[in-house]
């Protein structure tokens, strides 16, 4: 199996020693992306929705698109931001979402309020 690693300047670079994502094989795994350019704006709307894009062109640069994810993570600081995520994310994903979960956590890097991850398959 091969592994190629993802890497486009149409999202945040990464800001430690991790990828924006590592396609294995038919499986391209995408870290957590947060919205460093506006965050802790507090607006989780607009985090939620950078964050969104920005997962679009990593996809993108791997040849996938949003109808490839079969699972996402989302990492809020606030459960109480649990329906404007949602509201942002749900646009993304309106057929035949993937499988996901959500969970609150202390702290975020940055002090972002949000941070999504996906799997993605070739299908």
């Amino acid at each position: 199996m091969s592994k190629q690693i993802i890497l486009t300047d149409k999202a945040p670079l990464p800001i430690g020693p991790y990828s924006q994502a590592v396609l294995a094989g038919n499986t391209l795994y995408v870290s957590g992306q947060i919205a460093l350019e506006i965050a802790p704006s507090g607006d989780i709307k607009a985090e939620t929705l950078a964050i969104m894009q920005s997962l679009g062109n990593i996809l993108s640069a791997a040849g996938l698109g949003y109808e490839n994810v079969v699972k996402s993570s989302i990492f809020l600081k606030n459960m109480d931001d649990f329906a404007l995520v949602n509201e942002v994310y749900g646009q993304f994903f309106q057929e035949n979402p993937p499988a996901r979960e959500t969970v609150q956590v202390a702290k975020l890097p940055r002090d972002v309020n949000v941070e999504i991850s996906v799997i993605a398959v070739k299908f």
